[in-house]
């Protein structure tokens, strides 16, 4: 048995269609799961203030679940003061030494001003100390399918072993923004005001006439400016997270333009018809040499407009797949790549039924497979 490969419809892949000075990036759309775009998407980075999104999903779940509420206060440790207050010098919401801030407060300061107070309060309050919230912080980025994303604080400040990615970011933002509708919204607030201090959203895609709603920028000495950013148009929403840019000013500038590359640049297509079959894989020992194979629901994805040359697709299986196979099993995936990006992934099923086949049908394909299995 090997793998099995099969190309359906669309030609060779190119280079990418865009270029950004991003030395990572990556874009999805968030209805479809489309990858638009992806550089370098899967190297480690530390994550600066963009840890904080992690921050707010560990809080926005233990709130959606009823372990916590808005309402909620903790109060503000020496350690949060000193650290991520105003004597830190660092992004902060002006918490008081030893006052109680509402939790709903709390976010605020996290989603508007990036405040490491904010972080700081809510992981001594959660987990009584930084540590073993940033532990539920990895824990949590596990459950929800994040592999590579490790954290040692709740702010993103520097610390040995913290890291992530801009695909991990992205795909993060897009689970916070799927499960958390009414927490969201924080992330679209122009300005907030603690301690009689008016501080305006630190994301400059808000102050953009581009529909943008979100979330967060960061930047450090080890990975240069980073923003993860959303923005909605027409119906139409798209994430997008870049690194390793040289200046807040550029990476405004990167960010505006990817994402406006995004909404004009690709067209909502069915590919395949819900009950169409994608393809076939090759059956060993059936009564049939092959099963169709079909997504559960049409295949629809966004292409691009002017480069549809740019696009191809495959069948990968395992295969080919012993028999008896049963309608509804899961075969393989459909792979549709964008240029040189790996765009969706669809799961394939058996649109039918094949049995065992006769004993000359299986002896015929076990002569086959020994003749031709190595070449797999």
């Amino acid at each position: 048995m090997g793998l099995g490969l099969l190309l359906v419809s669309l030609t060779p892949a190119a280079a990418q269609l865009f270029e950004t000075k991003a030395a990572q990036a990556f874009m999805i759309d968030a209805e479809t799961g489309t990858v638009l775009f992806a550089k370098d998407a899967d190297r480690p980075m530390p994550p600066a203030s963009l840890a904080k999104l992690m921050t707010m999903e560990v809080v926005f779940n233990a709130i959606k679940s009823g372990r916590m509420t808005l309402d909620d206060s903790f109060v503000v440790s020496e350690h949060a003061w000193r650290t991520g207050g105003a004597p830190s010098g660092t992004s902060t919401m002006f918490a008081k030494l030893k006052s109680a801030i509402r939790l709903e407060d709390l976010i605020q300061g996290v989603t508007v001003q990036a405040a490491n107070d904010g972080c700081i309060v809510i992981a001594e309050g959660v987990a009584g100390s930084e540590a073993n919230f940033a532990a539920q912080m990895t824990e949590r980025a596990r459950q929800i399918g994040l592999t590579k994303s490790t954290f040692v604080n709740s702010t993103g400040l520097p610390a040995d072993g913290q890291q992530t990615t801009v695909r991990e970011l992205a795909l993060l933002a897009l689970h916070i923004w799927r499960n958390y509708p009414d927490l969201y919204r924080y992330y679209g607030q122009k300005d907030f005001t603690w301690n009689k201090i008016l501080q305006r959203n630190r994301n400059p895609l808000l102050a953009m006439d581009i529909g943008a709603d979100g979330l967060a920028v960061g930047a450090s000495e080890a990975g240069g400016f980073g923003i993860v950013g959303s923005i909605n148009q027409n119906g139409r929403r798209l994430i997008a997270a870049m690194s390793g840019l040289a200046s807040d000013r550029e990476r405004a500038e990167e960010a505006r333009k990817l994402l406006d590359w995004g909404i004009r640049s690709f067209q909502k297509t069915e590919i395949f018809a819900g009950d169409e079959a994608v393809g076939e894989a090759q059956v060993f020992g059936g009564a049939k040499s092959g099963v169709a194979l079909k997504a559960k629901g049409p295949v629809t994805i966004f292409l691009p407009t002017a480069n549809r040359d740019k696009v191809t697709a495959s069948i990968v299986y395992d295969g080919p797949v012993a028999a008896p196979v049963e309608e509804g099993q899961k075969v393989g995936v459909l792979r549709v790549w964008i240029g040189d990006t790996l765009s969706q992934e669809t799961p394939l099923f058996a649109g039918e039924s094949v049995g065992v086949g006769s004993l000359p049908q299986r002896a015929f394909d076990a002569a086959r497979e020994l003749a031709v299995g190595w070449l797999r």
